[in-house]
């Protein structure tokens, strides 16, 4: 009773035990995952597929025409309004990251400390987050109204002097980096400061024993060990940035001119707008490109750092 079944292998005896089989309820977790597959497929992979054949076809709204090979990729990247758009992309991936993260990472090392009240400003910090684009744009809009606005009635009042701050195109570009490094700024100080706050006490401890300046600490502690997380941030954040549509379309509605106008913008414009899919849908592919050689550039230079 209870004896295990034997096996001879060779001329000797060896104890085997059979194979469990997989309970019900075992295969049936597989099945969890399945919602999380159906929208993976249903609202990302399938369109992406739609689009890139867009891309290849002459196309107006709901209404597939021709083969054109790569004419829609050739007409976009011969349109100066793309290498327009593609600057001010630029300059809102690189001016927006600057800014935001170097900003959330000021604020978390001051902040890493005991201060009374604290947790209330964590607490308001999010509220940015929170705040959909398009309301953000709006309220901005209303910050940087250059007649009566409120930011344009103090400098009246302190310089005797206004700013252009959406009808000049440098100043139309700088008014919606503002907003954009508003809404983004807290994200990067949350995730920030919850990384500094894992750093071991010890370490800090160790090197105040040593005497070591606040930038030796900064610079051989406190940096490599948040580095992982910080290169998360930045990459996020310029995953982001590269997307960057409602701030522009509430804020200027893409203007002064082209001044504002993005690559998601030009995608907009020549989808809804003009309603020329294959361009839309070519211009998007060249920013999904874009996009993904950013990120292997990015990890192949700072993969080391999540190993």
């Amino acid at each position: 009773m209870g004896t295990k079944p034997l096996y001879f292998e060779g001329g000797g005896c060896i104890v085997g035990v059979k194979k469990k089989k997989t309970p019900l309820k075992e295969q049936g977790k597989k099945w969890f995952i399945a919602p999380a597959i159906t929208w993976l497929m249903l609202f990302t992979l399938a369109p992406l597929i739609y689009t890139v054949y867009l891309s290849f076809h002459g196309s107006r709204f709901l209404q597939v025409t021709r083969f054109v090979g790569i004419k829609n990729f050739v007409n976009v990247l011969t349109d100066y309004r793309f290498w327009g758009a593609f600057r001010v992309t630029i300059i809102f991936v690189l001016g927006g990251l600057v800014l935001s993260v170097g900003l959330g990472l000021l604020f978390a090392l001051l902040f890493n400390r005991q201060i009374r009240g604290v947790q209330v400003f964590r607490t308001l910090s999010t509220m940015p987050l929170f705040t959909a684009p398009v309301a953000l744009g709006y309220i901005f809009m209303i910050i940087f109204y250059e007649n009566g606005g409120p930011i344009n009635n103090f400098l009246t009042m302190v310089i005797s002097k206004q700013v252009p701050w959406l009808s000049n195109p440098s100043w139309a570009v700088f008014s919606v980096l503002i907003a954009d490094t508003w809404q983004w700024t807290p994200f990067a100080f949350l995730v920030l400061l919850a990384s500094l706050q894992a750093v071991p006490k010890d370490l800090y401890e160790a090197a105040s024993l040593d005497s070591a300046s606040s930038w030796d600490i900064f610079k051989h502690i406190t940096f490599p060990l948040i580095s992982p997380v910080l290169g998360t941030v930045i990459i996020l954040r310029i995953v982001e940035a590269f997307k960057v549509f409602d701030l522009p379309f509430a804020l200027t509605n893409g203007g002064p001119g082209l001044a504002t106008r993005t690559l998601t913008f030009n995608v907009y414009t020549n989808g809804l707008r003009d309603q020329n899919l294959g361009t839309a849908s070519a211009t998007a592919i060249v920013l999904l490109v874009i996009v993904l050689l950013v990120s292997v550039l990015f990890f192949k230079r700072y993969g080391s750092n999540y190993e």
